[in-house]
């Protein structure tokens, strides 16, 4: 136990108390922007991504990482908010929780072992990308103040740690960001800060219970809302997991994961905030910026509110050009640069998968889009190959007039073709041997390929054996094959 507060809270207290005010600069613009996306207050992404952060550094599987109100869950509650209003809003943020909670409890958090490296990084490029995009707006018909003042952040951002000594102390993002809020405010530069994106709160979030009728009628329509942003909280929360694990070279509970981020939601929605979920920038951020556990998430989220509260003075005069320079370091460290070179490398069928998820993604700004596209196709491409992978040969013993067909490899729905077409139904033959000892049979359409074999030859006046069948084979064409069984074999045969 004591161990394990001490790996997890205190390993790491200087770099996760500076890494966590780091992150909690550059959650605010976010949050505010997240709401707005969303329709909403930017009081309710702000206090959403307070709680968040709080109740995930707690109970989430993955210390260090980032959770909050985030564009990818903002995207999905806004027919909702415009249609039933914010009250709704909170019911179904309340709701994903649970339906996340129940997704831990089932260990659907084991579903990323699915997912192909191929398509983990084109969802990094991508988000890469889409971070970078996000930026644009705050770079466009603005004066060459703001193009000097992220040149002169991005400047310090990578400068900075070359510094003796001094350089490995301090988070260069945040020195950036204290340097160019100094000098915006004693130049007296007239450019586009923090303050400008909405009103901050002024009160600590109380408890709220969202105000709806408590009817099905309710239910069935935050149910669908409810359910997608579930589904692309949890998924975009294991992929940063995954991104995290290999930074950090650490391991993460998934599962645990999953029953966190609903947690986290539950208390979001009752204090007046949004769902959200694990941020791939900022977790990014933190990790880069020195934060490795719990302490780091806890830090960003309390210094969050402070900050909001007590220091709202200042936070307003922060240049957006400081924090446009951060996520701009931030999309460079995301996206995978290695991926582009190994383009020559790598197989096509990687190589697809990774720039279809990219498009997807980046085409409907939406990651679960992206990443079951790019599962499917890996899929796809798995299963084509594996498929390929059959063979049959055949030996012919002219004296009995026996023909031995040895199978070798995978028989599923994507070789079963394959399979038929490898023996000859019309030759004259006595008897019949499928030597099976070296194969193995996955679905009902591999053994319906093999009850067709047999079939074909009896009605060819064969006398056929069916040898070698391993234990998982043979229990699944026992249950569900037919040319043992000559009443399903005349059914099959249309008596």
């Amino acid at each position: 136990m004591l161990k394990t507060i001490n790996n997890e809270w205190l390993s790491n207290i200087r770099g996760d108390v500076l890494s966590g005010i780091v992150v909690a600069l550059a959650l605010i613009p976010e949050a505010i922007a997240f709401s707005t996306i969303a329709g909403v207050d930017p009081k309710v992404g702000l206090y959403a991504s307070f709680c968040i952060a709080v109740i995930i550094a707690f109970v989430g599987g993955r210390p260090g990482m980032i959770s909050a109100a985030t564009a990818a869950m903002a995207l999905l509650m806004v027919d909702l908010v415009k249609d039933h209003g914010l009250q709704y809003l909170l019911a179904a943020t309340i709701l994903t929780g649970v339906l996340q909670i129940i997704a831990g409890y089932l260990r659907l958090g084991e579903l990323m072992r699915f997912v192909s490296r191929s398509v983990v990084t084109g969802f990094v490029n991508a988000l890469a990308i889409l971070i970078f995009m996000a930026q644009l707006p705050e770079l466009t018909d603005v004066t060459w103040h703001v193009y000097a003042m992220t040149a002169a952040g991005l400047g310090i951002i990578y400068l900075f740690p070359l510094l003796p000594k001094v350089g490995k102390v301090l988070p260069s993002p945040l020195v950036c960001i204290i340097v160019l809020t100094v000098f915006a405010y004693f130049i007296n530069l007239d450019v586009r800060t923090v303050g400008d994106l909405g009103e901050l709160p002024t009160t600590l979030p109380i408890f709220l219970w969202p105000d709806v009728p408590m009817t099905l009628e309710t239910l069935w329509i935050i149910l669908p809302y409810s359910a997608s942003m579930a589904v692309v909280g949890l998924l975009e929360s294991l992929m940063t997991a995954t991104i995290v694990d290999e930074l950090t070279d650490t391991t993460s509970n998934r599962n645990r994961e999953c029953r966190g981020q609903g947690i986290a939601n539950i208390g979001a929605g009752l204090i007046g905030g949004m769902a959200g979920c694990a941020m791939i920038g900022q977790s990014i951020i933190n990790v880069k910026s020195g934060g490795r556990a719990r302490l780091s998430t806890l830090t960003a989220g309390v210094v969050l509110l402070i900050m909001v509260l007590v220091l709202d003075e200042v936070l307003v005069q922060i240049p957006m050009a400081a924090l446009v320079a951060v996520m701009i370091m931030v999309s460079i460290g995301t996206f995978s640069w290695e991926s582009v070179v190994n383009l020559r490398k790598h197989p096509l069928s990687t190589n697809v998968v990774m720039v279809v998820t990219v498009v997807v993604v980046v085409a409907t700004h939406n990651l679960a889009f992206g990443v079951f596209a790019g599962v499917l196709l890996a899929a796809l491409f798995f299963a084509n190959k594996v498929g390929h992978f059959m063979l049959v040969t055949s030996t012919l013993d002219e004296a009995s007039r026996t023909r031995t067909y040895t199978v070798v490899g995978q028989v599923f729905f994507s070789s079963s073709e394959k399979f038929m077409a490898s023996f000859d139904f019309k030759e004259a033959l006595d008897h019949v041997v499928i030597d099976l000892s070296r194969a193995h049979f996955w679905d009902i359409t591999a053994v319906g390929a093999l009850d067709k074999a047999v079939i074909k030859f009896r009605r060819e006046g064969a006398e056929v054996q069916v040898l070698g069948l391993n234990e998982a084979s043979a229990t699944i064409v026992d249950r569900f094959g037919v040319h043992d069984k000559p009443e399903a074999v005349d059914q099959l045969m249309g008596h």
